[in-house]
């Protein structure tokens, strides 16, 4: 790997105007760039389903966006917002911090911090069938740890939050959250709540799309990755290798692995969130062989230092998993990732990608310059020319390189 990865190599320009501000509606009508074997083609995603491989295997990030903005309003006027990023309690498992029913404590953003000295802030949140008090207490300053308790054993955060908490849209949007938010942003597969952004080339999907790749006879499957704010982070150092990644966490069902598999061939992940968690897996089967490895977590950089080593293939790494799995009786594999996927990294389970069009000097398009090489510019110039929408509520590439 390149010891030097300059963040300007990964620039281009980008129009306000070419950022969309909202989708296209039906959301399959948006447009869809084909590139495949150094040649590019201007379709539309209703024709997703006629150019896949016959034996491809696509696999789709079912995280749910959660209303993670809690507004919060002192006696003084003051307006406090916690913005959540990620649970410190419940083991830091989202989906049991979810499912609490008196307290959380998650490591926030906090909006007008300078004015919250401490004391507790309290709301009164009505549900669907509770009136409940929901309380903040800042019992962390330095590390932005937030405790949210609620007075009603009968509702879960989860609920709490879908009543009280809005939609976090992207901020290079420049709007505020709007009623159709909630529809738009959000996957029409979205299961698993806990993520503050939408795994955005999955927005294009549509019922119908589900029922052509039924027809077609493209095998589908679901991951877990609940994607942190982390995703938008600009790289502010010129040389990439410095950037810290983000830490996000995934979930992997035992038979999706096993599912994966049989899969050997076109594995194509749904996004950049389902593309880093299936390579994330294959490092973890790496960490079982080489290092016995018991906790789950990929650091940013480890893929690299097996460069010059002849790799472990897929099938022994997921079998390792698996038989992890078996032995410590697991139906579910919990793991963190802050891999970094840069230019030189050497795909092991993804052979393609379907995605969005991303920012420019982002962690997401040297993500892109990874599988498609410097063809990133030809992609991207092409979409600029022909009138492409760019960002979460653009149109959709499908990159088969």
């Amino acid at each position: 790997m390149n010891k030097d990865i300059r963040i300007a190599d990964y620039d281009y320009p980008l129009p306000d105007a070419r950022i969309a501000k909202y989708p296209v509606e039906p959301r399959d009508q948006s447009k869809l760039l084909v590139f495949e074997k150094g040649q590019i083609k201007a379709k539309v995603f209703t024709d997703l389903v006629a150019t896949l491989p016959d034996d491809a295997f696509l696999v789709f990030n079912n995280t749910r966006v959660i209303p993670a903005r809690l507004f919060f309003r002192k006696a003084t006027g003051a307006l406090i917002e916690i913005f959540l990023l990620h649970p410190v309690s419940h083991g830091g498992i989202v989906s049991q911090s979810m499912e609490a029913t008196d307290e959380v404590v998650w490591e926030c953003m906090i909006g007008n911090k300078k004015k919250w000295k401490g004391e507790s802030l309290l709301q009164e949140v009505k549900t669907d069938e509770h009136s409940t008090v929901f309380q903040a207490e800042l019992i962390d300053r330095e590390n932005n740890q937030v405790r949210l308790k609620w007075d009603n054993d009968e509702v879960s955060f989860a609920e709490l939050v879908k009543a009280f908490g809005q939609m976090p849209l992207p901020p290079y949007l420049n709007r505020e959250t709007e009623d159709r938010d909630l529809e738009t942003y959000q996957t029409v597969y979205a299961e698993n709540e806990g993520a503050v952004a939408a795994p955005t080339a999955g927005l294009h999907f549509t019922e119908s799309t589900f029922g052509d790749l039924v027809k077609r006879g493209i095998d589908t499957g679901y991951i877990t990755l609940h994607v942190g704010a982390g995703t938008f982070q600009p790289v502010k150092v010129d040389n990439a290798l410095s950037h810290e990644m983000h830490n996000e966490q995934m979930v992997f069902d035992k038979t999706f692995v096993e599912k994966l598999a049989q899969h050997s061939k076109n594995v194509i992940p749904v996004g950049t969130t389902s593309m880093r968690s299936l390579e994330s897996l294959y490092w973890f089967g790496v960490r079982l062989i080489k290092e016995n490895a018991s906790h789950f977590f990929v650091p940013k950089l480890y893929p690299y230092q097996f460069e010059n080593e002849e790799a472990i293939p897929v099938q022994e790494a997921l079998k390792a998993i698996l038989d992890h799995m078996e032995k410590n009786d697991l139906s579910k594999l919990i793991g963190e990732t802050e891999i970094f996927i840069l230019p030189g990294y050497v795909f092991r389970i993804c052979r393609g990608i379907i995605t969005n069009f991303h920012q420019p000097k982002s962690t997401l398009l040297l993500l892109i310059s990874a599988l498609v090489g410097e063809n990133w510019r030809n992609i991207y110039e092409y979409a600029l020319e022909n009138d492409f929408r760019f960002l979460s509520y653009g149109d959709s590439s499908l990159l088969m390189p």
